[in-house]
């Protein structure tokens, strides 16, 4: 605990077997009081890795349900556990499990109620090895977002972030897909409900291991982002009225 406060991490896994034991062993147990894995449907032995190196809660999907779906299943098992604190965490390896300290503890001051782990801020993306492509459409759909939605984050495509209970439970994340604009979807709802939202600075590793979405399925993701960004700025000033909001 922090201050108090139960923190839970949950890790939405697909095939992580190759990653998860190294993520998992960085994860501070001073901190951390539970974990939660989310298997959705891996055709490796994500689930039992799982169980064998300890982690206590262990949800197995039966058909593959999505990344949004995935991060449903988490939400809703960490509430479940009364966490006060929850830090969402690939078990791909791609964010470091060392930042967890630092964005439970500004949650726990009351500081901020979301906090967003930027590959952005500073020179990590690149010098981690993020595609090109891919840094140039996370600069100019970031650009565009910050633009509609009137606000200003480094970035709205980081995986790693950490949520108040208050946030997660008065959120409509029922409503948004089960695909990968889950996340932009809920970063949506966050901004509309004026919650207010720090970023700090994390280093990424891009290697084989690491999960990454293909070029077809980055564009969908891209267009799913500006559509949401669209319906923000919409229902925002009350020309159309979105059910995601509510």
């Amino acid at each position: 605990m922090i201050k108090g406060k139960k923190v839970v991490v949950v890790m939405p896994a697909y095939n992580a077997e190759k990653t998860l034991e190294t993520t998992y062993a960085e994860i501070d147990k001073d901190v951390v009081d539970e974990v939660v894995l989310v298997d959705d449907n891996s055709k490796d032995n994500t689930a039992a890795l799982a169980k064998s190196i300890g982690i206590e809660h262990i949800i197995q999907h039966e058909e593959n349900l999505g990344y949004g779906g995935n991060q449903k299943s988490c939400y809703k098992k960490a509430l479940d556990l009364d966490a006060d604190i929850v830090i969402m965490l690939h078990p791909d390896y791609q964010y470091t499990p060392k930042l967890i300290p630092v964005m439970a503890h500004l949650i726990a001051s009351e500081l901020y109620d979301v906090v967003l782990g930027s590959r952005i801020l500073g020179i990590g993306a690149l010098r981690g090895g993020m595609p090109l492509y891919k840094y140039i459409a996370n600069r100019f759909l970031t650009a565009t977002q910050n633009f509609l939605v009137n606000y200003k984050l480094s970035e709205y495509h980081t995986g790693y972030r950490a949520f108040s209970k208050e946030v997660l439970n008065r959120l409509n994340l029922s409503a948004n897909s089960n695909d990968f604009v889950f996340d932009n979807q809920m970063l949506s709802q966050i901004i509309m409900k004026d919650y207010a939202i720090a970023e700090v600075t994390c280093p990424t590793k891009y290697f084989k291991e690491a999960s990454s979405i293909n070029f077809r399925r980055s564009v969908k993701y891209g267009l799913g982002c500006l559509s949401t960004s669209v319906k923000h700025f919409f229902h925002k000033r009350g020309i159309v009225k979105f059910s995601i909001y509510k």
